[in-house]
């Protein structure tokens, strides 16, 4: 791969970082708004709890999956564990922001006083928190099985690592993340068997509609950055080309 194709797979490879950990915080920071996902679906209920019923936070995370497999697939293992990493790092720097201008107290005229934002950033601290346990078994079971089925497979079938992978990690997501806020005391425990279920439900068929997408990215990614099959970009290299110099000796 010569050096502008490099510059061009790090460009990408930045990008949808920034797209996953863009994803990450922001699912976190609106977790607390509900609504339900499938329409007329009001009166289904499992155990109880409303079995369609969302938290809006859950919209921007299943993208996260999706990245992680694409940057899996065309990066390799190594760089998704470091953009998983880089979102753990984004999620606690947000809840130190969130803590430090909760503290600072509004002035009189401030839209927003230190009840409303209290009201609706107080709990992010303790959603992250829970995102981020949930997150740390879940990207890592996600990648990891991810690549056990690529090697098993030989790098054939992309729907059956991408989904398997997002299957298996999405349902440690949801269900880890809703025990952990029911336990921290922010979601009652009679939503919580109709969260997990409807949380996976609705992940499992986001992951089925996004292997397409996963597909489309893939064959665009290999024919632009050169790869053959299976191959995957190496970005251990300068992104500046070497100058040739010439010392001449007067």
């Amino acid at each position: 791969m010569d050096i502008r194709k490099k510059r061009l797979a790090f460009k990408v490879y930045l990008y949808l970082g920034a797209l996953f950990i863009t994803s990450l915080v922001v699912s976190n920071l609106i977790f607390q708004k509900f609504f339900f996902w499938y329409p007329f679906a009001e009166d289904a209920q499992l155990f109880g709890a409303p079995l369609f019923e969302l938290s809006v936070g859950i919209l921007p995370y299943p993208l996260t999956f999706l990245i992680t497999d694409l940057i899996s697939e065309i990066y390799g293992q190594k760089k998704a564990n470091q953009v998983v990493t880089a979102g753990i790092f984004a999620s606690l720097f947000s809840m130190l922001i969130i803590f430090i201008a909760d503290v600072a107290p509004a002035n009189s005229w401030s839209p927003v006083g230190d009840e409303l934002f209290s009201t609706v950033f107080a709990l992010s601290p303790v959603a992250v928190l829970a995102s981020m346990l949930a997150y740390l078994f879940a990207q890592y079971i996600d990648i990891g099985i991810y690549h056990f089925w690529k090697r098993l497979t030989k790098g054939k079938y992309l729907w059956l690592r991408n989904n398997f992978s997002t299957f298996s990690s999405q349902f440690v997501d949801t269900f880890t993340v809703i025990f952990l806020l029911c336990v921290f005391g922010v979601l009652p425990w009679n939503s919580f068997y109709g969260l997990v279920v409807s949380g996976f439900i609705f992940k499992v068929i986001i992951a089925a509609l996004d292997t397409p997408l996963l597909y489309l990215f893939v064959y665009l990614l290999r024919r632009w950055f050169g790869l053959g099959f299976n191959e995957e970009v190496d970005l251990g290299f300068q992104l500046i080309e070497p100058v040739n110099t010439k010392i001449e000796n007067y």
